[in-house]
């Protein structure tokens, strides 16, 4: 199964610099590479664009871009859009507000019925809300 991966946990792989990391976050890299790995790890556009951006020195935008440009990009249509707005409604009817990306994740995600890599702890929100499943890193399961 594909897993599309968030954009916190791209960064935290290919932006940050190495250095201590929590636990939860050590599992999610380890998480990506194995997915990576399998060949099961997803990107959409949006993050690609969330990942390259805030760039102050132009080389570090190149590297990264360089290293992502591995990865295609999952291609968006008119009902992924539709049922990102739709699922934002479903969010905010319950009281959960959240970012366009993030919805976005969620419905490509629960359209192709794949999992959700991320270490954002909104998506365990919408998770209460909507059809998406999160991604849970081998090491860490019971």
């Amino acid at each position: 199964m594909k897993v599309l991966v968030d954009t916190p946990v791209w960064s935290l792989a290919l932006r940050q610099k190495l250095r201590e990391h929590t636990r939860e976050q050590s599992l999610a890299r380890e998480a990506l590479q194995e997915l990576i790995e399998e060949g099961r790890a997803e990107i959409i556009g949006p993050v690609r664009q969330e990942l390259l951006s805030g760039f102050r020195d132009d080389m570090e935008f190149q590297q990264l871009r360089d290293r992502l440009r591995r990865f295609e990009d999952t291609p968006l249509n008119r009902e992924d859009y539709e049922e990102a707005a739709r699922i934002h409604n479903q969010c905010r009817a319950a009281g959960i507000s959240g970012s366009g990306v993030d919805f976005l994740i969620c419905a490509v995600a629960a359209r192709r019925q794949w999992q959700i890599l991320t270490l954002d702890k909104d998506f365990e929100r919408y998770a209460r809300h909507t059809p998406i499943r999160l991604f849970v890193p081998r090491t860490s399961r019971p």
